[in-house]
């Protein structure tokens, strides 16, 4: 082989390794490309997963009140079903544990059924309560929880005619409050809440010994109403 042509040959070789080196950088940028485009989209999700509303919300909702007949000491109660409303603030300390206070409003008659004949005693019912909320799995339209605390429930005769007995009085019983419910976003700040209480309680007597049957009580309380997120 002549010295052209090893030159050509040599110089041949030279453009076939730049070229190698110009394709593997191409693949590298490429690789580096579509990696960073995964991570920026793994970000992008998370964060579209994070709930807006770590901090706190306040809500009101619309309530059922439906309180389950019982029977004790020769007397057979029925408390007449209601609704009212119920409002709260809830705080979240993360993205499972929150702690919320509430106050809720109904008013309803406590019917007692007794050997000496009808006593039937219509009360606004006031509810407070605080309770520890749990944050089930989900998704960021849908958010899933459980809760459970304590609190009280103050019954007020109303006093009206017709509607009470000479000598009950306002009376608070110590009451355990569980539930569940969800929240469905509507808007980043916004979402509607659908919602289930129960409330287990000492049966109020209006401090009339006639009265007093010495049963628990047992208060289902459905709910929907607004959340609003801070």
């Amino acid at each position: 082989m002549s010295g052209r042509e090893q030159r050509i040959c040599r110089r041949k070789i030279r453009l076939d390794k730049t070229k190698g080196e110009k394709k593997m950088a191409k693949q590298r940028v490429a690789v580096l490309t579509v990696l960073s485009a995964l991570l920026l989209f793994s970000f992008a999700a998370f964060a579209q997963e994070e709930p807006a509303w770590k901090h706190g919300e306040v809500s009101v909702q619309g309530t059922g009140f439906f309180t389950k007949d019982s029977n004790g000491n020769g007397i057979s109660q029925h408390a007449t079903d209601t609704g009212g409303v119920l409002i709260g603030y809830r705080y979240h300390f993360d993205r499972w544990l929150a702690a919320e206070a509430n106050y809720g409003y109904d008013r309803n008659a406590q019917q007692n059924f007794t050997s000496g004949g009808p006593f039937n005693v219509q009360a606004n019912v006031h509810q407070a309560t605080a309770a520890l909320v749990v944050t089930l799995p989900g998704s960021y339209r849908v958010n899933p929880y459980v809760l459970a605390g304590a609190g009280a429930l103050v019954f007020d005769p109303t006093n009206n005619a017709g509607q009470s007995v000479p000598g009950a009085l306002r009376q608070a019983e110590a009451a355990f409050v569980y539930g569940g419910g969800a929240d469905f976003t509507l808007v980043k700040h916004v979402a509607l809440r659908a919602e289930y209480r129960g409330f287990v309680y000492n049966r109020p007597d209006f401090q009339l010994a006639a009265l007093n049957s010495n049963v628990t009580a047992h208060t289902a309380q459905p709910s929907a109403g607004l959340v609003f997120r801070f």
